[in-house]
């Protein structure tokens, strides 16, 4: 039993309790008082109670009889427990005990509690000193050994150096390399199994390689001094040398290509190439230019400045150019005679030694690159100046073909890459993604600088005259912003032309070129926007407004400054903006680079996944080979309907203005007198329509300046065409049947023929001469009101009762071809003398 439970037997009993269900039992045997005083319930339930009362207290008295013998028996056993755990905590105790002294003793200590080792730890430690010892005697005597080998190898061949090289004047060096590839093997044997390989081995093949390098630097020198009486490095005018001096040349030159046989024979394919490694004799004649490069672009003359690349790439171009006579003429004979034997294929002197230049403005480039990037002007000028460089080299005819690296590939190398494709020293510092992001910020950041000053200027949207040298379908006078714009666009292309990757050149277009259009192209729909905002009434300064003079500030009236033709001059800029831009986004598109671009965009899957997500490039998956999309097209489309929307805009605006006017003279006509049908007295016009006439010629004219004579002529269309419907409607049909005389009628045809007269002026003599097309529904309707009464008669009764072939005959003989049967009849019914449905004879 637990202590809880025990805690619950002992609580004594609670008065409360027993009083509540005293009731509650009450109240369930007896409901009303008379229950209780008439029967003898009462007696009976309360003599219950006194005998369950006993018997309670008799389980009470045993209960706790019982516990209290659990209590001393729970205490008994509690006891016990406790002294049986300290038992065993002195045993704990005396084996802890037990055990410091058994470890003490195996320790060893002095007098004065100094640690001192015993004897068996003393012979241990002096055995393994033994060991150590013996096995550094044998390090030692092995490194002896490649050390004597080492020089007597390079005794042996300095000895030998003023001789023909022959296989027996390395015999040394081959005693020193079978030696240390028998240590290797044997350290291989050795080995721990954990992968661990002896420093010994590292130690004695730097050994051997020390020793071959210093055998080839003895030949070296002796190829130097001879080449010296040569004027090496200065241009060598090898016809006028002495034969001596030209003997004592070649001889040196012929030796090293020896050696370099006997070291490929000796060494096999053991190591990679490097882009260092080439054939001894040009590296050793490349090693006095290195110096001089040294001296005079990485020390402290004035030569060595961080913003002249040019100056150190120029040296490396004439070094390369000015020797080429040199190793055509003289020094390739000596290479094709005595080339390498594991050479595949033959090996161009002249490559060879540039390629051997090329490692010298790496290492520069290295050095300096580091300093430029805070300089982003300077750096993309080395940059510049380093992809000039490749560029020339390539035109002069370099390449990584026929050079040693990719002659002396083996025949599996080979397949691997069948182009010797060279990157360019540019890819030392546009390969590295750190370099190449930080030329590609600036690089944007120069750009945004440019755009935002184009924007910005005084003359942005004022419309310019045309250049010779632009080349776009349409006649268009851009605004200074467009042509400047344009320029900046090209200019980007020509910076990034000449990078050698199509992913470098994907990355400038997306960084830079691409999001340049899309700002140009919101800064003209944002003025698109803030005209709209002006023309209706809500007079407020809004940014990005093709303003583009001076003097229209914020306070100007709205109404002015998108009325009239100010207001339509603005919208050209923009239409015009878009247009020029659209015309030169066509021809990039057509041009072989931005094709090839495009083509390896859609071909290669990495390219793709950078430009599928962009969404004012085309999409390259949905791309089709026979396709003659371009990289442009999606921006054409967005400039397009930027255009298109200008333009719509600037037929509402021209219409609605003169509309505007109009109304004045549609419901203030004049009152004039109705004469005779037959008299031939001049119609009357009313002054009303002399501001509206004008106000459309003075648009129709600036058009006409301002644009070229197709679009001109397509813009006249569209608000001719637009006026004659609604004078057609507002100012003709409008008036109602019956409301017209013959004197109206004639007012009626005037006035049409005012509107093309005036539009012709305005189109000039040339474009004046089809003015007439867009008003020809409004002429019809003109020529049937003013037709004498008896030709009016007969046009009327063939309109209304004639058949179809008859209606054709006489439409043509009064001139009307524009107008529908129905419009002619309700253009007749005008007419006081016509009603239709009337019998006409």
């Amino acid at each position: 039993m637990s202590a809880i439970q025990i805690q619950t037997l002992l609580r004594p009993p609670n008065h409360d309790r027993s009083v509540s269900q005293a009731v509650s039992l009450l109240n369930s045997n007896f409901t009303t008082i008379e229950q209780l005083t008439q029967n003898d319930a009462l007696s009976a339930l309360v003599n219950s109670t006194h005998t369950t009362n006993s018997d309670l207290a008799s389980k009470l008295s045993t209960s706790n009889t019982s516990i209290n013998e659990l209590i001393s028996i729970t205490r008994t056993r509690a006891r016990e427990q406790l002294t049986a755990a300290q038992e065993l905590s002195l045993l704990r105790h005396s084996l802890a005990d037990e055990l410091t002294g058994l470890s003490e003793e195996l320790v060893s200590t002095g007098r004065d509690n100094e640690e001192c080792p015993t004897l068996l730890e003393e012979i241990e430690t002096l055995h393994r000193s033994l060991k150590e010892l013996e096995s550094v005697q044998g390090y030692i005597a092995v490194i002896e050994r490649a050390l004597v080998l080492s020089e007597s190898a390079v005794e042996q061949v300095k000895q030998a150096n003023a001789a023909t090289v022959l296989e027996e004047s390395v015999t040394e060096y081959k005693a020193l390399q079978a030696f240390v590839t028998s240590v290797k093997a044997a350290c291989d044997h050795a080995d721990d199994g954990a992968g661990h390989s002896l420093k010994l081995v590292s130690f004695l093949e730097g050994v051997r390689e020390k020793a071959w390098l210093d055998v080839k630097n003895s030949f070296s020198q002796t190829l130097l001094s001879s080449v010296e009486k040569l004027h090496w490095p200065m241009p060598v005018d090898y016809a006028s040398a002495l034969p001596d001096d030209r003997k004592r040349f070649e001889s040196a030159f012929i030796n090293l290509l020896k050696l370099q046989s006997i070291g490929e024979k000796l060494h096999g394919d053991a190591a990679e190439l490097s882009p260092k490694d080439g054939l001894y004799p040009l590296q050793a004649l490349v090693h006095p230019v290195s110096l001089r490069f040294k001296y005079h672009f990485e020390g402290t003359r004035q030569t060595n400045k961080l913003d002249k690349p040019e100056w150190y790439f120029v040296h490396i171009l004439n070094v390369s150019h000015e020797h080429r006579d040199f190793m055509d003429a003289v020094v390739q004979p000596l290479v094709r005679a005595y080339s390498p034997p594991t050479a595949r294929s033959p090996i161009n002197a002249w490559r060879e030694f540039t390629r051997l230049l090329l490692p010298i403005l790496a290492r520069k480039l290295r050095k300096t690159v580091p300093l430029l990037l805070p300089y982003p002007p300077l750096l993309a000028h080395t940059i510049y100046q380093a992809l000039s460089f490749d560029t020339s080299l390539k035109e002069a005819g370099f390449g990584l073909g026929a050079t040693y690296v990719t002659s002396t590939k083996d025949d599996k190398q080979k397949g691997k890459q069948t182009e010797d494709e060279w990157p360019g020293t540019s890819d030392i510092i546009l390969g590295k993604k750190e370099w190449f992001d930080a030329w590609l910020d600036g690089e944007k950041n120069f750009a945004e600088d440019q755009y935002n000053e184009i924007i910005s200027a005084p003359d942005a949207w004022q419309i310019t005259e045309r250049t010779d040298d632009e080349d776009t379908t349409e006649e268009l006078r851009p605004t200074t912003s467009a042509r400047r714009f344009k320029a900046i666009i090209e200019q980007i292309t020509e910076r990034y032309r000449p990078l050698p990757s199509f992913g470098q050149k994907t990355r400038f277009l997306i960084a830079i070129q691409v999001p340049l259009l899309e700002l140009y192209h919101t800064r003209i729909s944002e003025s698109l926007d803030a005209f709209e905002t002006l023309s209706s009434f809500l007079v407020r300064a809004v940014p990005g407004a093709l303003a583009g003079q001076q003097g229209h500030g914020g306070g100007m009236d709205g109404r002015r400054m998108t009325s009239g033709v100010e207001g339509a001059k603005r919208l050209v800029k923009a239409f015009i903006s878009a247009k020029y831009i659209t015309a030169a986004m066509a021809n990039w598109g057509e041009d072989l680079f931005f094709l090839e671009l495009w083509q390896t965009i859609c071909e290669r899957s990495t390219l793709r996944a950078r430009v599928e997500n962009n969404p004012l490039l085309p999409d390259p998956s949905a791309a089709n080979v026979e396709d003659e999309g371009t990289l442009f097209d999606e921006l054409i489309a967005q400039y397009g309907a930027l255009a298109s929307r200008a333009e719509g805009m600037l037929v509402r605006q021209v219409c609605g203005e003169v509309e505007a006017e109009l109304k004045a003279h549609f419901y203030r006509r004049p009152e004039g007198q109705r004469g005779s049908e037959t008299q031939e007295e001049s119609v009357y016009i009313s002054p009303t329509l002399a501001a509206p006439v004008s106000h459309l010629s003075g648009h129709i004219a600036f058009l006409r300046s301002a644009l070229p004579p197709s679009i001109a002529s397509s813009l006249y269309r569209r608000i001719a065409s637009d006026m004659a419907a609604h004078i057609l409607q507002r100012g003709v049909l409008a008036r109602g049947r019956g409301s017209l005389s013959l004197r109206d009628g004639r007012s009626v045809r005037d006035e049409s023929e005012l509107w093309v007269e005036s539009s012709r002026m305005a189109l000039g003599p040339v474009l004046g001469r089809r003015a007439e097309a867009s008003w020809a529904r409004l002429l019809d309707a003109g020529r049937l009101v003013s037709l004498e009464k008896a030709a009016l008669v007969k046009v009327a009764r063939v309109a209304f009762r004639g058949g179809e072939k008859e209606y054709e005959g006489v439409m043509e003989e009064v001139g009307v071809g524009e107008l529908t049967r129905q419009e002619v009849k309700d253009v007749l019914t005008l007419r006081e003398e016509v009603r239709e449905g009337s019998d006409y004879p």
